[in-house]
């Protein structure tokens, strides 16, 4: 290889990196220099630049939330709170509802303050009371849960509101002090039909979800 050559390559080498240096220079300079304009006031203006960096900032922002209101909602659950799975909550439902529902024909008062709201409470253990001073007890078994299905879901605020429509079995017998069935008949399965909404405040570190609301079935749901 001839001096000529050699000087040759080393120029193009020479160009080369001095490419790489300033485009590399260019980006940091978009990103930091940019960033440190928009903190410090700079001239207020919004870069324009069309870098990954650049797209990054401008796309997340205006990300469109799907036009279905179930899933509207539970995007934006997701969105305030990023461990949100309907998934799990569904299974993690099943698991309240089965609670619940075995706490209230026992009388478990300290179980159903733990899983439900103040008014739900109050409301369960009226009925409760109610069947106590009447001597009757409650015979329930769940039987199963066919369906925990989410049909609606919404965030107001920070407190995220999810409604679970519960498809169960269940055999429910109230019998008197004698123990007489007055209502039921012992070993006959009946479905039952429960729609509830659980609530959970998503700026708090507490992961558990409270019932809210007890609400009427649709006959033609």
């Amino acid at each position: 290889m001839d001096a000529g050559s050699a000087f040759l390559e080393i120029l193009f080498f020479g160009m080369v990196a001095a490419f790489l240096v300033l485009r590399l220079r260019s980006v940091l300079g978009r990103r930091m220099g940019h960033e440190r304009d928009q903190k410090s006031g700079g001239d207020g203006s919004v870069p324009r630049g069309k870098g990954a960096a650049d797209e990054n900032v401008i796309q997340m922002p205006g990300k469109r939330l799907p036009e279905d209101p179930l899933e509207r909602g539970l995007a934006e659950i997701q969105q305030a709170d990023r461990s949100f799975d309907p998934d799990g909550f569904a299974t993690g439902a099943r698991t309240a509802f089965e609670l619940i529902v075995n706490a209230f024909a026992n009388g478990d008062r300290d179980t159903l303050r733990s899983l439900t709201s103040n008014n739900v409470f109050s409301m369960l253990d009226g009925e409760m009371k109610a069947r106590e001073d009447a001597g009757q007890t409650l015979e329930s078994t769940l039987v199963r849960i066919r369906e925990a299905r989410i049909v609606s879901a919404n965030l107001r605020g920070s407190v995220a509101h999810v409604t679970v429509r519960f498809e169960s079995e269940q055999i429910n017998v109230v019998r008197d002090d004698e123990g007489h069935a007055v209502q039921g008949q012992h070993g006959v399965i009946e479905p039952v039909t429960d729609v509830w909404t659980f609530a959970r405040d998503t700026s708090s570190s507490d992961p558990n979800w409270t019932l809210v609301e007890i609400q009427d079935a649709p006959a033609d749901a």
